[in-house]
């Protein structure tokens, strides 16, 4: 290699300052994020008390969820700010908004002090830093890629691709340190602090964000007076242009956006939610595994600058939907025999009237599960224990079979407060007595958990999501032209990963609650990664190539 050479495939100042504010930021973003579905059943207990345990976990989970909806809202406003203002000023402005959000929900007194002003103030706060999210992925892959090299966009877009899983992997950290220093106290108040120290990074993401020059592809177009002066428009109600935008919705982002999300947070919440492992353990493995696989962002990056962006995407999704179901199984064997054994030795099965059983889903909090075989089922998902279901005659009172004994529920309708309160109090105890004695796990036993495999799974998962997240931002950036690069790019980013993938969780608990299978859920991020593997193979050309600079269409 020539000196000539060797230099020039090394970064220079201004790139290197480039990559880390605008990788820096959008650490600080997802740092917010994460923050709260990390404590999302903290925050349930505190905010949602108004309603039963159950109804309140799928409200905190709806208020997660509920930052994601309005992404794609934020696509559309801070999309068309940046295309028509300039990227740096637009994402200046999405940060402050993030930081604010997340700041004052560490102040926010909770439901017994406000009564419901707490759970109406918090998911209009996770509104605003959905929107804000909304605008600040798309102005920072944007300004990366257009400040990058023609052969390097794959790798240095990619070091903005690691924000994700380092935004996680930092709010864990803080999460664990606060509960060491809290101790006791952190389900009343220590859950604040992870929220109030964000002020710091806000600061100094501002600070470096302000010392950053406009994009100079955005410069050259304004200088030559080749803007569009109606980015929205032009995007999405010109087909030439929305076509493109479609095909990069169903044939890239929905795609990568359940393999993120399953292999970093869904992963996560079964783990703890499903196989009742010490949410402290499971927090070092999911950080361990995210310090082992988070270089192969930097490696599918660079690689997809030889070989292309779209047959390291397609081959991420491909092999993930392939493979789901064995590892989840396996992370089920290594984590907690215990349930294994259990769930092979004496199968539950849930024996109900089919009339009488309800889809319990419920994110307005006003249906009531009265029934005898709702309140089995009910009982049985909290516990996060499989079973299978038996249809029975008309008018049976629903039952659950353990091995060989069997549970009778009860028919809650016409029962006051009092009544159903014993008889519920009834059910449960020889519910729990019958499952305990069927060889059924409270918690994951600590000393039979296999610490390397667990870690060896999660970490393949990982591996999947650094595939498809690896390269997308300059193929998405490649995907469209200058003038609404910014506006085109953002929305189909946050459909895919604002709805596909933020609502995997929620969708992925009640499938699991309605099913009964604590693996059905899985069938969500595998329909959409096979969905993209068939559309992006059939419609999504080779970008790596496209001169963004000049790119029209």
């Amino acid at each position: 290699m020539t000196a000539t050479t060797a230099a020039s495939t090394r970064m220079t100042k201004e790139e290197k300052k480039v990559i880390f504010a605008s990788s820096l930021g959008t650490v600080f973003e997802w740092y917010d994020f994460y923050l709260y579905g990390s404590l999302a059943a903290i925050i349930g207990k505190e905010f949602f008390s108004g309603v039963n345990e159950a109804t309140g976990f799928i409200f905190a989970l709806m208020a997660f969820a509920a930052g994601f909806a309005v992404r794609p809202f934020g696509a559309v406003v801070f999309g068309r700010l940046g295309d028509l203002v300039g990227r740096k000023y637009t994402f200046l402005i999405t940060i402050m908004i993030m930081g604010l959000s997340t700041f004052v929900v560490g102040l926010l007194p909770a439901y017994a002090s406000i009564g419901v002003a707490a759970p109406i103030i918090l998911v209009c706060l996770r509104l605003l830093q959905g929107l804000a999210l909304g605008g600040e992925y798309g102005g920072a892959a944007t300004y990366v890629a257009e400040h990058a090299p023609q052969n390097r966009r794959g790798e240095f877009t990619a070091w903005i691709q690691t924000t994700a899983t380092l935004g996680l992997f930092l709010s864990l950290i803080v999460i664990m340190l606060t509960r060491n220093f809290t101790g006791t106290d952190f389900e009343s108040w220590g859950w604040r602090i992870p929220f109030l120290v964000s002020i710091v990074l806000l600061f100094i993401s501002m600070w470096i964000r302000l010392t950053l020059s406009e994009s100079p592809a955005f410069v050259k177009m304004k200088a030559e007076g080749t803007g569009s002066k109606a980015p929205v428009r032009e995007s999405f109600g010109q087909w030439k242009n929305l076509k493109f935008v479609i095909i990069a919705l169903l044939g890239l982002t929905a795609g990568q956006a359940v393999v993120w999300y399953t292999g970093q947070f869904y992963a996560l919440f079964f783990l703890t939610q499903t196989l009742k492992v010490d949410p402290q353990t499971a927090n070092l493995l999911i950080a361990a595994s995210l310090i082992i696989a988070t270089p192969f962002f930097i490696v599918f990056g660079k690689l997809s600058d030889k070989i292309g962006r779209k047959p390291i995407i397609m081959a991420g999704c491909l092999i993930a939907a392939l493979t789901y179901f064995p590892i989840f199984q396996g992370l089920t064997h290594f984590a907690n025999p215990a349930l294994e054994a259990a769930q092979t030795s004496s199968p539950i099965l849930v024996s109900a009237d089919p009339a009488t059983c309800r889809f319990q889903f419920d994110p307005i909090g006003k249906a009531k599960f009265l029934s005898s075989c709702d309140i089995a089922k009910s009982a049985l998902v909290k516990s996060g224990i499989s079973y299978k279901n038996e249809d029975a005659p008309a008018g049976t009172v629903a039952s659950v079979k353990v091995g060989d004994k069997v549970v009778a529920s009860f028919e809650g309708v016409g029962l006051d407060a009092a009544a159903f309160k014993a008889k519920s109090a009834e059910f449960s105890k020889a519910l729990t007595a019958t499952i305990k004695e069927a060889g059924y796990p409270a918690k994951a036993d600590p000393t039979r958990v296999d610490h390397a495999m667990v870690l060896l799974l999660l970490v393949i998962l990982v591996i999947y999501v650094t595939m498809v997240y690896g390269p997308i931002a300059a193929m998405l950036v490649e995907f469209f032209p200058t003038r609404i690069r910014y506006t085109s790019m953002s929305l189909p980013y946050h459909i895919g990963n604002g709805w596909f993938g933020g609502f995997l969780p929620t969708v992925a608990f009640a499938m699991v609650a309605w099913n009964g299978d604590i693996y059905y859920g899985l069938w969500y991020p595998i329909t959409f990664a096979l969905m993209t593997f068939v559309v992006g193979m059939l419609f999504v050309k080779e970008t790596k190539h496209v001169n963004i600079h000049t790119y029209d269409r």
